[in-house]
């Protein structure tokens, strides 16, 4: 990005041949810099570096390899949309350290990819998640006795519950929520019943709900209701989870 930038300002507003990529052929045009009110040059393009980040992966669905994660789509930090996703890989990553949430302070995992391994592809950015194909499934150690059934939105109870997820040792982990409230006529967000943190360890860990723990699964009596979204800013130790069937249903329209 910064390479561009430099060559737009040495342009001087001369005209610039840009040699660019459509699907599978490469096309040529021109553009003239334009001077701004900052003596700067601009040609009025949006670019973005390649983004990468921390979070979970989901589920997968094991007849098609289609796989979700987070929960929620990746939005650029400036226009707070949707960020168009050309391509994309699915990396294993070692979580490094935890920042523990705070009022008003939400709190993150930082990790690395550096050593990470190449599980699967991302094919589509969504507003219910990061929906793409395993392609190594070995690596992510899944086994037939992990699968686990969907639950309809009519057996999600307000009450207990359990979160899968995984923090520093690299092992997944139960840890217990309740659920306080549920939405069920809401189709249009990932915010489709709220839930709270009561397992004493993961608040010893984590202060509640942290950046990375997005697309954590929310099982009850031993079915998929969800995963969570969001953490409420002002009490980390609440936040919301979007139901299964949102996120089954956009991978289908994503399979076509």
């Amino acid at each position: 990005m910064q390479d561009l930038i430099q060559k737009v300002e040495k342009s001087k507003g001369e005209k610039l041949l840009v040699t660019y990529k459509r699907e599978d052929s490469e096309k040529e045009t021109t553009l003239v810099p334009i001077q701004t009110e900052d003596q700067r040059y601009k040609i009025g393009l949006w670019v973005r570096d390649a983004a990468a980040g921390i979070g979970t992966l989901s589920f997968y669905e094991p007849t098609s390899g289609t796989s979700i994660a987070l929960g929620h789509g990746i939005m650029d930090i400036d226009t707070q949309e949707l960020i168009q996703i050309a391509k994309g890989n699915i990396i294993t990553t070692k979580i490094l350290s935890i920042k523990k949430g705070k009022k008003g302070d939400p709190g993150e995992m930082k990790g690395t990819i550096d050593t990470g391994t190449d599980v699967g592809i991302v094919t589509k950015n969504t507003e219910f998640g990061v929906i793409g194909k395993i392609t190594n499934k070995s690596v992510l150690g899944l086994r037939d006795e992990d699968k686990v059934p969907v639950a309809l939105r009519s057996e999600i109870q307000e009450g207990k519950a359990e979160i899968l997820t995984q923090l520093e040792d690299g092992s997944n982990q139960k840890y217990e929520i309740e659920i306080k409230k549920i939405y069920r006529n809401n189709n249009e967000n990932n915010k489709s019943f709220l839930i709270k943190i009561t397992d004493e360890e993961l608040l010893e860990k984590t202060g509640g709900i942290v950046q990375g723990m997005s697309g954590s699964p929310i099982l009850q009596n031993g079915k998929l209701i969800g995963v969570v979204t969001n953490v409420l800013v002002n009490d980390p130790t609440s936040g919301y989870g979007v139901f299964a069937d949102l996120m089954i249903k956009k991978m289908k329209e994503v399979e076509g």
